[in-house]
């Protein structure tokens, strides 16, 4: 009896770990941790668990019957405490105060793809940081653009947008910066999502933190947003 409670116990571990990787991947609450390219792993591991739990059920079920023995440690289902944690309680993503403790991590990337040759430019914050520092603005100039990101300001209150980049995931990601000068908003909170529309500037300044490469973006126009579904941005961070 034992060996069976052991299983059980085993099998239902499995079967909530499998079910709460797939329940995060389902809802979008694996970007909180991860980045979105490793959704087909997680959804392969969340199928896995929940199989390798049918398994060990299977396994319980099929082997001989012992005598009674002594139940299961109560306390051992306390493991199932950070599974419901991590459904429960979603960790805010990184924001403002990552991104001025942490210096910025652009790094020039290996091209530059093509543009479209008309119309206004919709652009993540590291893709126009990545072409306006590296490529010179090239073609940028003369162009409308929006941006989107998160509102950081620096010590001397210096407005910054600003998008986090993920390397894997949340524990490694590093913010990406475009000073703010133009029409700026004169009231600016922390951590409030903007999409800003504007043209390219050819001013430069250098992170506080780590003295990096910072374009400026010159703002014509400013409208809040909701956060987006994923707040992480794993493409032109380095």
């Amino acid at each position: 009896m034992r060996g069976n409670l052991n299983h059980q116990a085993q099998a239902a571990l499995l079967f909530l770990l499998g079910a709460t990787v797939l329940h995060a991947v389902l809802t979008d609450l694996h970007l909180r941790y991860v980045k979105a390219g490793l959704r087909p792993l997680l959804l392969l591991s969340g199928a896995v668990l929940i199989a390798t739990a049918a398994a060990t059920v299977w396994y319980a079920w099929r082997r001989p019957r012992h005598a009674e023995g002594h139940r299961e440690p109560r306390v051992s289902w306390l493991l199932t405490l950070p599974l419901f944690a991590l459904i429960l309680v979603a960790p805010p993503a990184l924001g403002s105060y990552s991104a001025t403790h942490t210096g910025t991590a652009l790094r020039e990337p290996l091209g530059f793809p093509d543009l479209p040759a008309e119309g206004p430019l919709r652009l993540g914050v590291g893709e126009y940081a990545a072409r306006a520092v590296y490529d010179h603005g090239r073609h940028l100039r003369g162009r409308s653009i929006s941006v989107t990101g998160f509102v950081a300001l620096d010590g001397d209150g210096a407005p910054y947008l600003v998008r986090m980049g993920l390397n894997c995931c949340a524990a490694d990601a590093q913010p990406v910066k475009i000073a703010l000068t133009g029409e700026v908003p004169p009231v600016l909170r922390p951590d409030t999502w903007l999409e800003l529309t504007g043209a390219y500037s050819p001013r430069r300044t250098t992170d506080p933190v780590n003295d990096g490469p910072v374009p400026y973006f010159e703002v014509t126009a400013a409208e809040p947003v909701p956060a987006p579904a994923d707040p992480y941005d794993d493409a032109w961070a380095g």
